[in-house]
């Protein structure tokens, strides 16, 4: 059999931990910072951890060898 490949756009966006829970980077960090409060931003620099749900489907189908 050949190897699966691994989806790169998720590959970029995801990363594993050594648990095997999904990690992400936060959206709206981007541009317009001005008008989020610095508190807001504090707490977006923080990587998210992805619900089971969520997870399942990522680890399954876009990162087989995660």
């Amino acid at each position: 059999m050949p190897k699966m490949k691994t989806k790169k756009a998720a590959a970029k966006r995801f990363r594993l931990t050594g648990t095997g829970k999904v990690k992400y980077k936060k959206m709206n960090l981007r541009h317009i910072l001005t008008k989020r409060s610095p508190k807001r931003k504090m707490n977006l620099r923080h990587a998210g951890i992805l619900s089971e749900d969520s997870a399942a489907s990522i680890r399954k189908q876009l990162l087989p060898y995660g």
